[in-house]
């Protein structure tokens, strides 16, 4: 778990600072390059059938939420405090909870539906500069958890019958396809370092999915989580180091509610014999 953060913390520093190419170019990396990693971990047994699957419509449902997910949270990166983003990106096992509800048929208790209020108590007092100055930008890391909410619950579903290498190599086939419809709205030829620098960006984002779902295999899910609140930490040092960004006190209080929610939830999950995964930019 340790490694899956420090790799999605790189990968949103790469994302935060390729703010001077188009979207659609950065999104190549991450799905191309992504691509390539999994591809070379393919079992012998499943070369030749390597894209066999009887589930290719909760495949794509995945996919599509995912692309929403992964360019609402590109988007934010580029245009809000990096700490900002990471905070409100913690509330996707909210939003999950809630839509286990309708897609699971779970049932809900006291004790989460408090733990959801808690959160969106948090996302409201993260979000409220971006409520009182009319800043768009607040909204897409919401979106980013609404997207990743609805990916939890399907690789949930998929992982009952999918190899892992499989869910993740489809979707990173998929942000390459979209990716390149944006060809004709004007790629910049990057210099060698830039490219480098981009290629790491999809290698980050490959390696993070595959040892997050490492860990929740062989670990505990009470051991591995919190250690993904790491994050936040990453965020606040690369903003104000890199950026110059210092956390206002409403992002790290709301920030404080949010993760509270978070493992009020998955200790409940835990004590009900259940998991939730929530993985980001997958």
């Amino acid at each position: 778990m340790f490694l899956s953060v420090c790799a999605f913390s790189l990968m949103d520093l790469v994302v935060k600072w390729s703010d001077g190419y188009p979207l659609g170019q950065v999104l190549f990396f991450r799905g191309f390059v992504g691509a390539l990693i999994y591809f070379l971990i393919i079992p012998r047994e499943r070369i030749k059938n390597f894209y066999y699957t009887k589930r290719a419509g909760l495949h794509f449902l995945r996919c599509f939420f995912g692309l929403i997910a992964l360019l609402s949270i590109f988007t934010a990166l580029r245009n809000l405090p990096l700490a900002t983003v990471v905070s409100i990106s913690f509330a996707a096992p909210i939003f999950t909870t809630i839509f286990s509800i309708f897609f699971l048929s779970e049932k809900v208790g006291v004790y989460r539906w408090l733990a959801v209020f808690i959160g969106f108590v948090g996302i409201i007092i993260i979000a409220e500069p971006g409520l009182t100055e009319l800043n768009i930008y607040y909204i897409y890391p919401i979106i980013f958890c609404l997207g990743m909410a609805y990916v939890a619950i399907s690789i949930r579903q998929l992982s009952r019958t999918e190899p892992v290498w499989l869910i993740s190599l489809y979707f990173s086939i998929s942000i390459t396809i979209v990716s390149l419809t944006t060809i004709p709205s004007g790629w910049i030829v990057p210099s060698l370092s830039d490219f480098i620098i981009l290629t790491f960006l999809g290698i980050f984002g490959g390696v993070a999915n595959l040892w997050l779902s490492q860990s929740y295999k062989y670990s505990e899910v009470s051991l591995v989580t919190p250690l993904k609140y790491l994050g936040l930490v990453f965020a606040i040092i690369f903003g104000y180091f890199i950026w110059e960004e210092t956390p206002t006190l409403k992002t790290l209080g709301g920030s404080i509610l949010v993760i509270l929610s978070s493992v009020i939830i998955f200790r409940r999950e835990i004590f009900l014999n259940k998991q939730i995964s929530a993985p980001r930019h997958d």
